[in-house]
């Protein structure tokens, strides 16, 4: 993919009217590939433990690169972090061990993979894992963070500039957002129609009342790097 650079984000403040309904009828499992990451958002994913032997298959490595983009977060041991769209934990377990002394709210509006997640985070000693129960315009999180991730969720949401807003909402002064989607030339993910190019994802954030922050210095085969802060 080409590298993402020079976003200029100019700032307003979004009013935030009731939001859309967060579920696309046209949005089905059936679109997403090994390793989506966007479980919970328009899907049904009721079965979190066969869901988890795709999302987590080890093949998803190759071309989701999870440290590097971990790497990009510039967490700290006690950083605060909010994994939105966290499905079965394919990210937030990686952070938390990243983060010993501070806290990973793994959101989804999935209660089945909210539960998967709980067991997940104990399973493998990380108490530092809080799950979340979210609502389709709500990542409901319970303090201000540090940082947000969205990994191929954001195109599943409806009305993105006030779920956005609330996010912002929620970072801690200095915090930042970074979202992951799928290229609009990439060979997996959603249906063409359903991606979000860059430029979309920008002028979602400008109404949030978001900034881009520095480039991102990644590059992924099939998707692209967006960091904003408040």
């Amino acid at each position: 993919m080409k590298r993402l650079v020079g976003l200029v984000v100019a700032a307003s403040v979004v009013s935030c009217a009731s939001p859309a309904p967060a579920v696309a009828p046209s949005a089905s499992a059936a679109h997403s590939p090994p390793g989506h990451h966007g479980q919970g958002f328009h899907h049904g994913f009721h079965d979190a433990d066969s869901w988890a032997k795709v999302f987590d298959d080890p093949e998803r490595d190759k071309w989701q690169k999870p440290e590097a983009v971990i790497d990009v977060l510039g967490l700290g041991p006690s950083s605060k972090v909010a994994d939105v769209g966290a499905g079965t934990g394919y990210f937030a377990m990686r952070i938390a061990k990243r983060v010993p002394e501070g806290r990973v709210y793994a959101v989804d509006v999935e209660p089945d993979m909210v539960r998967y997640l709980g067991e997940r985070a104990t399973r493998e000693q990380l108490p530092q894992v809080t799950a979340v129960l979210a609502t389709g315009d709500d990542a409901k999180l319970p303090e201000p963070v540090d940082v947000v991730l969205i990994v191929d969720t954001l195109h599943h949401i409806d009305n993105r500039p006030a779920y956005l807003a609330k996010l912002r909402d929620k970072l801690k002064d200095g915090g930042r957002l970074f979202v992951v989607d799928f290229t609009l030339e990439s060979p997996m993910g959603p249906p063409k129609a359903h991606r979000l190019a860059p430029e979309a994802v920008v002028k979602d954030a400008e109404q949030a009342g978001l900034h881009a922050a520095a480039p991102v210095a990644i590059e992924l085969p099939n998707q692209y790097v967006l960091a904003f802060k408040r």
